[in-house]
């Protein structure tokens, strides 16, 4: 058993289309392959893990003898979501795929929103969050209005500038409408915050006091068996917001991926027993979704060069998983995300004979991995890795 597990989701890093990928338009679409074929750099830690054995990748090669174990997972559930891939990686299978609104919000909510509020509205389509502030910021300035938009992911976004809405108004703005949006008619998955700052279109920057108000699970995940029975779980980045904090038992919020690299060596050097739980958001929501190739390359590049010092803090008994929620190939049509398997690479604290693991037909392998390494009783449609790990232990 290992004391602790170090759970490390890479947003949107996909790699490849997986079987059902026609089905949600994305047959094609590889966010790794494509990213490093635009922008090619080297990866030679996370190449020495094997994940170029995973899948051939531009200048990825697949070492002899690798530093962990290796495979890739697909997703089942109906969705290509955030919300969808993390839910499903801590044990649940989403049968029914959140609302989109690819025409906009309808009139109903949105006048909900304007009672409630006393703020007329602008925007309502969806769009580029860079794109919206600049076509309606300085509208804004001007009259107050909420910008409202939303994507191809079931989400209601809402734009503000900081010194025209104070965070502490948009942010109970954003609590209004998720209450709002739980009614089954207008059910959305999140709501966020988008807070910017400057004088004009030119120089609008959207800020980092972003915040997500995520709907509940569905049903118990092993986040909450983990807590029910004693253990940490130490949420850090957007995971809080993800699980809405149910089975979280302590919080640490990030700026963006190197602060989420730090806190999480921050968490590695505490002394705790259970399961630490990173998303590293740039990935997805400063590069995938702007279809930003090299900034999307050299955000692997730096997240390669920190993986030695989170090796480093690993103790004997710790295990660390690095995995991704789903796909968003920034060289693909639209700015959605896509329909892809993700890597899986787990690394222990001691020595272990590293090799290829079997493929898992469901992210929710890890839960039912993660349940059995803490003897705790959780059901779930995943299938546990835990053996086939702890067998190779030199």
């Amino acid at each position: 058993m290992f004391k602790r597990i170090h759970l490390v989701v890479l947003d949107s890093v996909g790699i490849g289309a997986q079987h059902d990928a026609k089905d949600f338009g994305d047959e094609g679409s590889h966010t790794l392959k494509h990213t490093l074929e635009q922008y090619p750099v080297e990866l030679p830690n996370l190449e020495k893990f094997g994940l170029g054995c995973i899948d051939a990748l531009p200048g990825i090669d697949c070492p002899e003898d690798t530093e962990a174990f290796y495979s890739k997972m697909d997703e089942v559930s109906q969705g290509k979501d955030t919300m969808t891939g993390h839910w499903e990686i801590a044990g649940l299978d989403i049968k029914k795929p959140f609302k989109v609104y690819p025409d906009g919000f309808p009139e109903a909510l949105l006048d909900r929103i304007r009672e409630a509020t006393g703020r007329d509205i602008v925007g309502n389509k969806p769009a580029s969050g860079t794109d919206i502030i600049k076509e309606y910021g300085e509208h804004q300035l001007k009259t107050g209005d909420l910008i409202i938009y939303t994507s191809n992911d079931p989400v209601l976004q809402i734009a503000a500038h900081e010194d025209v809405v104070p965070l502490e108004e948009l942010y109970e703005i954003c609590e209004k409408v998720r209450a709002m949006t739980l009614d089954p008619d207008f059910l959305v998955g999140r709501i966020i915050a988008r807070p910017f700052i400057g004088e004009s279109k030119n120089n609008f920057k959207r800020t980092e006091n972003r915040h997500d108000y995520a709907l509940e699970p569905f049903g118990r995940t092993v986040l909450n068996a983990l807590e029910d029975n004693g253990n940490d779980v130490i949420a850090v980045g957007k995971i809080n917001d993800i699980f809405t904090g149910s089975g979280v038992t302590d919080a640490v919020r990030t700026k963006n991926n190197e602060d989420g690299v730090d806190k999480l060596l921050e968490v590695m050097d505490r002394d705790f027993t259970g399961l630490s739980f990173l998303n590293l958001v740039d990935f997805d929501a400063l590069y995938g979704h702007r279809r930003d190739s090299e900034g999307y390359s050299k955000a692997l590049k730096a997240f390669d060069d920190r993986l030695p010092e989170i090796v480093s803090r690993l103790a004997a008994d710790d295990l660390l998983i690095i995995t991704a929620d789903h796909g968003n190939d920034p060289t693909f049509k639209g700015t959605d995300h896509t329909r892809e398997s993700v890597p899986l690479l787990i690394k222990a604290g001691k020595d272990m004979n590293y090799r290829a693991l079997r493929n898992s037909e469901t992210f929710s392998d890890l839960a039912a991995t993660i349940a059995e390494n803490f003897n705790i009783e959780y059901k779930t449609h995943g299938k546990s890795l835990f053996e086939e790990i702890v067998s190779h232990a030199k």
